[in-house]
């Protein structure tokens, strides 16, 4: 199944509280629930002002249904081409 880098636009985000992460996330999986196994979320990485999610997904459509969904923004979503790590220089 393709993978998906998605960008989110979330002001203060790494001001979260775990709770209101956690809150964020659980909101998440329900609706992931709800649309069955054609779509995944492997993990998030929080900064200042954004999240970065990676997904499973079969297209960009479903990430963006997925979004609206859960009301949780949904500003840029990549396709991965390519997984590169510091083993590839070898």
């Amino acid at each position: 199944m393709p993978k998906f880098v998605i960008e989110r636009d979330v002001p203060g985000a790494g001001d979260l509280t775990e709770a209101q992460l956690c809150e964020m996330s659980k909101k998440s999986v329900a609706v992931l629930k709800e649309m069955g196994p054609k779509i995944q979320w492997l993990h998030s990485y929080v900064t200042g002002n954004k999240v970065y999610c990676v997904y499973l997904a079969p297209d960009e459509a479903t990430v963006q249904e997925h979004a609206r969904r859960t009301g949780i923004p949904c500003n840029r979503v990549s396709a991965v081409r390519h997984l590169i790590d510091p083993t590839a220089a070898e």
